[in-house]
C-alpha cells in the first residue's frame, strides 16, 4: 500500500479560491506543469523561490508514492517585452545587444538556470520541453482555434478573439477579472494595431524584417505567442486535462488566464483541476527590481559578494529559509532572517546527527507515531512547510532530552523517528546535511583573502613564479581568482 492511500492532501486552488481535497484524474498518477524561465538573463531569486516551492510539492507527491510526470518548460522564443503583444522578443533583443545568435543566448542562460537549480538541490523535472521544439504543435493548435471561431488572422498575424470567447465562456475567471472591467480600464486603440480589441492577444506574430527568430506558418514567417506555448506543451505531455498547473503569482494574469482560454477554445475543456501560485519574493521589504538596484543574484547570495548581506549563506540554509514560509505568502529576504534560519538549520542538523548515539530503553516517553502523523498533516494541508518545520523542531527537542537522559525511547520508535525526520528533512524539504560547509564559508573566504594578499606581495616583489603558483593551485581546487581594476576577487566552482 502506498502512503497516498492513507494521506489526504488539500490544495489551495487559485481558480476556486478555496482549499480543495486533491483527487488526481488517474489514481496513483499526477500530472503537473510549471511555467519555466524565459532564458534571456540569469535566473533571479524570485524565480528560484517559485521553482523551489514546486520542487517541494514534487518531492512530497513522490514521497507519498504517486507516479508524477512533472513538466517544466523552457521559454526560448515568443516572449515579447510587453504583455500587450508589442515590443521586441526578449531573447532577440539580448542577442542584438550582445551581437550573438539568439540560440547562444538561450544556451548560456539555460545552462545558468540548470546550474543554479543543481546548486540548490532541485530534482530535475520529468520532461523539460522548449518552445522552439514545439512550433508544429503550436501551429496546429492555432488552426484548431481558428476553425472553432475564436481567432482571426490579420496581415500575417493571428489573434485570439477574447470578446467572442467571452460570449460562451468566462474570460478572467482565474484572476477574478470581468471583461467589462478590462475594457473600461483599457485605452482605445491608436488605429495602428491589427487587433479588433485591445484585450485580444497574439497566437502568432508576423516577424518584421529585422526579427531574427522566425518560422514558416500558413499565415506568415513569424513566431508563436508567449501564452500559446504552454498550452501546446502541457496538453501534449499531460493530456487535454491534467491535475496541477503551477507558477508565480505574476503569471496568473494574463498568462494563465490566456492558457485557460486557449485550451477551452481548442478542446472545449478547462485544462487544469488545481491551479497553484507561489507568491513573490521581496528584498528588505521592497520588491526586487533591477531598475532600482534592489536585487541580488543567487551566486551573489551564495558567495557573500553583495551589498545586502553580512556573509555568505549555504544553499541548504536558503532552502530552509524559504521553507519557513508558506509558498502562498510574500517572503521578505533579509540578513537577519537568513542569519536566524542558519541557526535553526544548524540546530536541526545537530539534532539529526545526534540520532546515531541515542541509547534505547524499554519504553518511550514521547509518542513518535502521533508526531509522525503531525508531520504528514502539515504537508497535507496545502504543503504547509512552516508547520512541518515546527514539528521537526519538536523532534529535535525530544532528541536533546534523550541525549541528556531526561527522556526515553524504544529501538522501534528510534527507527521510526530516524526514518521520518530524514524523510521530511532531506527527501521532502530537499535539504542537505552540509552544516559544516555553511559554518566554514567565512573561514574559506578569510583563507583565500590571505592568499590573495600574499600573491599581491609576490607580484610587487616581482616573484611571478610564486604569484602564478598561488593562482594555479587555487584553481586546481576549484577557486578561481579574478583580477580587475578594483582588485582581485574569487569565485568557487
Amino acid at each position: 500500500m502506498q502512503l497516498y492511500q492513507n494521506q489526504q492532501i488539500k490544495i489551495y486552488n487559485s481558480l476556486s479560491g478555496t482549499k480543495e481535497t486533491f483527487k488526481p484524474i488517474n489514481d496513483g498518477y499526477v500530472g503537473m506543469y510549471v511555467c519555466g524561465p524565459t532564458v534571456y538573463s540569469n535566473v533571479h531569486l524570485g524565480n528560484v523561490r517559485t521553482f523551489m516551492s514546486f520542487d517541494m510539492v514534487f518531492r512530497y507527491l513522490k514521497h507519498l508514492g504517486y507516479k508524477v510526470r512533472y513538466v517544466r518548460n523552457i521559454t526560448d522564443a515568443g516572449h515579447l517585452e510587453n504583455d500587450a503583444d508589442v515590443g521586441e522578443d526578449k531573447i532577440t533583443k539580448k542577442a542584438r545587444l550582445e551581437e550573438i545568435e539568439p540560440m547562444e543566448v538561450v544556451q548560456r542562460y539555460t545552462v545558468d538556470f540548470h546550474n543554479v537549480l543543481k546548486t540548490f538541490n532541485f530534482l530535475p523535472p520529468s520532461i523539460e520541453p522548449t518552445a522552439t521544439g514545439h512550433i508544429i504543435e503550436q501551429i496546429e493548435l492555432i488552426k484548431t482555434i481558428i476553425d472553432n471561431g475564436f481567432a482571426y488572422e490579420v496581415n500575417g498575424s493571428v489573434y485570439f478573439d477574447v470578446h467572442k470567447f467571452d460570449e460562451t465562456n468566462e474570460y478572467g475567471k482565474l484572476s477574478k477579472r470581468k471583461l467589462e472591467d478590462l475594457i473600461h480600464n483599457t485605452r482605445e486603440l491608436d488605429g495602428q494595431s491589427d487587433k479588433k480589441n485591445p484585450q485580444d492577444f497574439a497566437l502568432w506574430k508576423k516577424a518584421e524584417p529585422q526579427h531574427i527568430m522566425r518560422w514558416p506558418s500558413p499565415w506568415s514567417d513569424g513566431f508563436p505567442g508567449w501564452h500559446l506555448e504552454c498550452t501546446a506543451m502541457s496538453t501534449k505531455y499531460l493530456g487535454d486535462q491534467f491535475d496541477i498547473h503551477g507558477g508565480g503569482m505574476d503569471l496568473k494574469f494574463p498568462h494563465h488566464e490566456c492558457e485557460i482560454a486557449q485550451n477551452e477554445a481548442a478542446i472545449g475543456k478547462s485544462p487544469v483541476n488545481y491551479w497553484m501560485h507561489a507568491n513573490m519574493l521581496h528584498l528588505n521589504a521592497q520588491r526586487m527590481a533591477k531598475s532600482t538596484g534592489n536585487t541580488v543574484n543567487p551566486d551573489e547570495l551564495l558567495s557573500g559578494n553583495n551589498k545586502f548581506f553580512s556573509k555568505a549563506y549555504a544553499p541548504s540554509v536558503i532552502r530552509f529559509f524559504v521553507a519557513q514560509s508558506s509558498y502562498r505568502s510574500v517572503l521578505d529576504l533579509t540578513d537577519d532572517g537568513l542569519a536566524a534560519s542558519e541557526k535553526g538549520y544548524n540546530r536541526l542538523m545537530d539534532g539529526i546527527n545526534e540520532l546515531e548515539s541515542i541509547k534505547t530503553a524499554s519504553s518511550s516517553s514521547f509518542n513518535v507515531t502521533e508526531w509522525q502523523q503531525k508531520c504528514y498533516d502539515a504537508m497535507n494541508d496545502d504543503f504547509n512547510s512552516p508547520i512541518l518545520i515546527a514539528h521537526l523542531f519538536e523532534a529535535v527537542k525530544y532528541i536533546n532530552q534523550l541525549k541528556d537522559g531526561s527522556a526515553t525511547i524504544t529501538k522501534e520508535d528510534l527507527n521510526l523517528l530516524t526514518t521520518t525526520i530524514h524523510a521530511f528533512t532531506f527527501e521532502v524539504l530537499g535539504l542537505k546535511n552540509d552544516a559544516k560547509e555553511a559554518v566554514g564559508t567565512d573561514k574559506l573566504a578569510g583563507a583565500v583573502d590571505l592568499l590573495i594578499k600574499l600573491r599581491q606581495e609576490a607580484r610587487a616583489n616581482k616573484d611571478f613564479a610564486l604569484s602564478d603558483k598561488i593562482r594555479d593551485e587555487l584553481a586546481e581546487v576549484g577557486i578561481q581568482l579574478n583580477d580587475g581594476k578594483d582588485g582581485t576577487t574569487f569565485t568557487t566552482n
